[in-house]
């Protein structure tokens, strides 16, 4: 048997080929993500006599092109993730961290767990979008909040409070009331230098031309609360620019939000488990595509605990002798987006109080123990992953048997 050992990095790699009993194949050669020397690696590799199997560390999208060209060619390739290959030992008390050792190590972590390796399947097309995406959500949403808290920081010198006057929801296009509304009055002044009369009549024009309905009672409340606001920075021309440049970031990254979220649910939608996934409760438009774009292909993990493990939320054990310990953290060594998902929808099941619903009243009997805050949500997010897990398997054999 050949044990291959790739330590991935970006836009190369460092290979290295073992046997049992500490045989060295091929000492650690590098090689560059190209069509020319992947293919002179693969050349190789078919060279050599007897079953080989090639192990890299899941990092990121680094490892992609690699671990495709080589599973198109036929090779037994799998992907493992980065913190089995950490904790696996070197027999060694020197610390060396290369990539050639690196190599070397991978090479015989793949010898000593030959028969437990997982094959690579390559998400489809699809899936391989649908992650991608999740991830541009990701960040368009840290920018989202960042562009929000700074308008609203830029509004309190201005004109304190008006991001409270409104609690309309966010439109499709990520547009919301009180930012366009900021927009027209920008700083206090605006409203309250003008009589009630003349703000109710720009302010009835500004509902029309904007959409928004136009309420009789509001103007006053408005006008009344601004008699009361005390503003910082003066009615300029530098002010205004200011709050309109904020603004119009704002609007923009919005209206990236949504779109993202829309192709999202559409790509999601291709998916053979969405309808079984968006029947779950608490699990909508929004956070049914992040679910499926984390937890990929369920057909990767064979048991529940495979997938509690990869997203982090698995109890963990510690016991020695006498010593038992009664709360251990859990591992948080999965996918971080996951477990954010996964405390949205828990919060959305505390929110709604579903009695009918098993993760919520799961998560309602560990409060009644008195466990803590954090200690029930991520109870509660075990049992939504195992509850996923049977609703989903059982589904696509469901609708296997019936093709």
């Amino acid at each position: 048997m050949n044990a291959v050992g790739i330590d991935i990095s970006k836009g190369k790699s460092m290979v290295a080929v073992a046997r049992p009993f500490g045989e060295v194949v091929s000492k650690p050669f590098e090689i560059k993500h190209t069509t020319h020397e992947i293919a002179a690696l693969i050349e190789y590799l078919h060279t050599l006599d007897g079953d080989t199997r090639i192990v890299m560390e899941h990092t990121g999208r680094y490892y992609e092109p690699m671990a495709r060209q080589l599973a198109s060619a036929d090779f037994f390739v799998s992907a493992v993730n980065p913190k089995l290959i950490k904790d696996y030992g070197n027999n060694s008390l020197r610390k060396v961290k290369t990539d050639k050792a690196d190599a070397l190590k991978i090479a015989r972590y793949a010898l000593d767990n030959w028969q437990d390796l997982c094959q690579y399947t390559s998400m489809d097309a699809l899936r391989n979008q649908l992650k991608t995406l999740n991830q541009q959500f990701a960040f368009y949403t840290k920018q989202k909040t960042a562009s929000k808290n700074n308008l609203i920081a830029l509004l309190d010198m201005t004109f304190p409070g008006v991001n409270n006057l409104f609690d309309s929801h966010a439109r499709d296009d990520g547009s919301q009331k009180w930012v366009d509304f900021a927009e027209s009055f920008w700083h206090v002044d605006c409203i309250r230098s003008i009589s009630l009369t003349a703000f109710t009549e720009r302010y009835r024009k500004w509902c029309k031309r904007h959409g928004y309905n136009f309420q009789s009672n509001k103007p006053k409340e408005i006008y009344d609360n601004s008699k009361n606001l005390i503003a910082v920075f003066p009615k300029d021309a530098l002010t205004k620019t200011l709050i309109k440049q904020s603004v119009t970031q704002l609007n923009a990254v919005s209206a990236t939000v949504e779109h993202i979220r829309s192709q999202m649910n559409r790509i999601a939608s291709e998916l053979p488990e969405y309808p079984v996934v968006m029947s779950m409760y608490s699990v909508g438009a929004s956070l049914g595509p992040q679910l499926m774009a984390e937890i990929g292909d369920i057909s990767r993990f064979h048991r529940r605990e495979n997938l509690t493990a990869f997203a982090g939320v698995d109890p963990g054990a510690n016991q020695s002798g006498q010593y038992e310990a009664q709360s251990v953290h859990t591992s948080k060594h999965g996918s971080p987006r996951l477990r954010k998902t996964l405390f949205q929808i828990m919060e959305c099941l505390v929110r709604t109080k579903p009695y009918d619903d098993p993760v919520y009243r799961f998560i309602d009997k560990k409060r009644a123990e008195g466990k803590p805050y954090f200690v029930c949500m991520t109870a509660g997010a075990n049992k939504f992953l195992r509850i996923y897990f049977g609703k989903v398997k059982e589904y696509l054999a469901s609708t296997a048997e019936t093709e």
